[in-house]
């Protein structure tokens, strides 16, 4: 082999070097394969008492955090590397204290969103009636805000054309009008994103007794406490979902449309730009279903009614995709419904329960497998109920109304633990079509809906 032939494989086998570093850097920056990437842990902690610390654990890491904020492991975790946040007990004083998307598998990014929330101790398990709002209302929206007030926005009531939203302060327990909405609606969503503004968007305006099908969306400031108009939706709807996403994005899936037709389509708001953009249509049109985000970023939509025929409800889900914008089918649950709950446990499973078409059932999705099993029933039937994920690691499930025209004042309570559903303290009044907004000291507010004969203006506290 002469000098030259050396020479030229030598620079041959530099230049395969240097393309497979840039190859390697490519693929870092698009996601990689697995292992190819590492990624950082972390997320917030709400709840904590002053003088109170947690340590939290993941791996060969942990953090000990001794104030309400943010948290981030140290070591970075390779892509598609599953990994687990455990809770120490708090100290000195035991506080109940859950978490979700604790459980999960690295995604394509960063995770950021892990949530523990502490509750306070001692509680009673019981409800004490908090301050009452200015109005009636059904079918509104509870969004708790970046400040640890919850903003209560429209709603229906038949009194007044345009009652007032309001601020709930859980410091001393009042509400305070916080101005007019743009449009007077119901049956709407309401997203907090995140720069803490709140994305109110579709649903049915009523003005005048004449009710009108929304596509409009709005915007509301917390700090100067404004309403804003941003470019509408593509589609009026009514019944949909609205899924803050981990890259700041909402999504919308589904509801109904002026004319009652179930849709299958979704949209997409970006907050950067205050456009939506139109995304693939589900496999299945439906409106009054479920939309949870699932711990690896992806969003899962189940149940719902839909209109082709006639009104029937389905036992179909489907998953979306942020990353390539695209649905894709999953297990079918066992049994159809509409107006049901689907809550978010601590495992990374999905809690799914009562419901038209299944009003006492409930069962559980695993992310892992994408399949659906039967769990423990409900001991009373129930949809258009409230189920939230307690500090204890417990899901309480509330009111609702049953088959007949009765509404329900009980509670139950879930325990991922033992997967039994045992009997909770009654609310103070009997209600359906209420909101259920689990505050930063762990407490749990309920507020309005209706009973047989009224609207409701009052509120309650779990504790």
């Amino acid at each position: 082999m002469t000098d030259d032939d050396k020479a030229r494989r030598t620079r041959a086998r530099a230049a395969l070097t240097a393309a497979t570093v840039v190859a390697t850097v490519a693929l870092a920056g698009c996601g990689g394969s697995p292992g190819t990437v590492a990624h950082t842990l972390g997320g917030t902690v709400t709840g904590l008492m002053p003088g109170n610390q947690i340590v939290l654990t993941s791996g060969e890491d942990s953090v000990t955090l001794s104030a309400d904020g943010r948290f981030t492991f140290a070591h970075t975790i390779g892509e598609g590397s599953a990994y687990r946040v455990a809770l120490g007990t708090t100290s000195p004083t035991a506080q109940p204290c859950t978490s979700t998307y604790g459980v999960a598998t690295m995604g394509a990014s960063n995770v950021s969103n892990v949530t523990v929330i502490c509750g306070l101790p001692g509680g009673t398990g019981s409800f004490t009636s908090t301050g009452a709002m200015s109005v009636s209302r059904v079918n509104h929206t509870a969004t708790l805000l970046t400040q640890g007030h919850v903003l209560i926005s429209a709603g229906f009531n038949q009194a007044t054309n345009t009652p007032p939203a309001e601020r709930y302060d859980p410091v001393n327990g009042s509400f305070a009008s916080t101005g007019y909405p743009l449009i007077q609606r119901f049956g709407h969503t309401a997203t907090r994103l995140p720069d803490g503004k709140v994305l109110i968007a579709g649903g049915i305006e009523w003005t005048s007794g004449l009710q009108f099908m929304e596509s409009s969306a709005e915007l509301y400031d917390p700090v100067t406490g404004l309403w804003t108009s941003t470019e509408p939706m593509d589609t009026a709807r009514t019944g949909h979902t609205a899924t803050a996403l981990p890259n700041g994005k909402v999504l919308v899936t589904g509801g109904r449309d002026t004319l009652g037709r179930s849709l299958a389509g979704a949209e997409l708001y970006d907050p950067a730009t205050g456009k939506w953009h139109d995304l693939p249509t589900m496999h299945d049109s439906r409106w009054d279903h479920t939309a949870v985000l699932l711990p690896g970023g992806k969003v899962l939509v189940s149940g719902g009614s839909q209109a082709t025929l006639g009104t029937h409800t389905l036992d179909s889900s489907e998953l979306f995709d942020p990353a390539n914008e695209s649905w894709s089918t999953t297990g079918r649950m066992a049994r159809q419904r509409a107006l049901h709950t689907a809550t978010l446990l601590p495992s990374g499973k999905v809690l799914v329960a009562g419901g038209g078409g299944s009003i006492d059932g409930a069962e559980l999705y695993d992310t892992a497998t994408g399949s659906w099993t039967v769990t423990a029933p409900l001991a009373t039937g129930r949809s258009d109920h409230t189920a939230v994920l307690l500090p204890s690691g417990k899901v309480l499930v509330a009111g609702g109304r049953g088959a007949g025209s009765e509404t329900f004042d009980s509670t139950e309570l879930y325990n991922p633990a033992t997967n039994q559903w045992t009997a909770g303290q009654p609310m103070l009044r009997p209600r359906y079509g209420h909101a259920a907004t689990l505050l930063v000291n762990g407490k749990l507010l309920i507020t309005a809906g209706a009973d047989v004969h009224d609207h409701l203006s009052s509120t309650e506290l779990y504790h």
